[in-house]
Parts: structure tokens; sequence; C-alpha cells
């Protein structure tokens, strides 16, 4: 018998009223990822791309003042790249400088795992939209589960809101 925790996958499918190439972007320009990384009422101070298969972005969200203000930071390591088509990186929380820690370490609810494996796959719809499936592998606990799902989808909530300025 196992004792393995049992694992979760959250996977969220968003149509865009944006072409495939606005979408592709928004993943990799860090001025279009500072406007959306992070969820509601969260900033994004710094984006660092190097995208590119075998490269890693850095990332910092930063809370609100009433959340504590502080900056949390992630790094993107890219496994596969197909232009337009599909993102493979992993998803680790880190320090300013990018070093990896586990992120019970930062007060995070337990059941998040500290490596995220992240798909994302674009589909052009034609009329200027494009469907995206995000999906980030392995969360143990429905807590980490709901709080990752939450967060993703105000994220693309945020993205979905620079198409609609454009």
């Amino acid at each position: 018998m196992s004792t393995e925790p049992k694992k979760r996958d959250v996977v969220v499918t968003r149509v865009f009223d944006a072409p495939v190439d606005l979408l592709w972007k928004a993943w990799v320009e860090p001025e279009m990822v500072k406007q959306w990384w992070g969820p509601e009422g969260f900033t994004c101070p710094l984006a660092e791309m190097d995208f590119r298969e075998g490269g890693t972005s850095l990332v910092c969200m930063r809370a609100p003042k009433e959340f504590g203000g502080q900056d949390m930071y992630n790094t993107w390591t890219y496994e596969e790249i197909v232009p337009m088509k599909r993102l493979v990186y992993i998803l680790r929380f880190t320090d300013k400088d990018g070093k990896a820690f586990d992120p019970a370490e930062m007060g995070m609810p337990p059941g998040i795992p500290k490596e995220v494996r992240n798909v994302n796959t674009f589909k052009d719809l034609g009329n200027g939209k494009t469907e995206m499936i995000v999906t980030e592998y392995s969360y143990t606990s429905d807590q980490a589960h709901d709080l990752s799902k939450a967060g993703l989808e105000q994220c693309l909530d945020k993205m979905a809101a620079i198409f609609a300025r454009a």
C-alpha cells in the first residue's frame, strides 16, 4: 500500500480575444509578463526573461500592502518551446537570486510541489481568438490545488484584460 499522497493537477482552459501570436508574446516579453503575473492586487516588478529551451526566467510578484507587501520570486526553466503551439516549463519558488527552496519554507500551504511542471498549449481558433490550456502538475493537497487554481485564474483574467485594452 502506497503512502504517497494523491497528486492533483490544475487544468484551466481559456479562450482569449487575441491572436495566437499576441497570446504567445504575453509569455515571452518582459513588459507583457509584468502586466499579468500574480493574482488580483499583486504586481510584477521584475520579469527577467531567458526564453529558450534550457533557459530560466526569473519573475517576481509583489503582494499588496494588506497582505504584507513582500516579494515572491519564481523561476521558469523551459524544457520545450514549440512557437505558437506548446510551452513546457518547470516553476520553482526561489529567492531574488533564483536559488530554489521548498514553498513550505515561506509559509505556503503543504502540498505545493518544489517543482511544478507546467504545460501550456495554444490553439488558433481563427477570427482573432486563441484557446490556451494551462496544466500545472502534481499538487498533493486540495488546499494547494485550489489556491493555485484560483491564482492562475486571476492571472489569466489580468492577461485577458491586456487584450481587451489593445
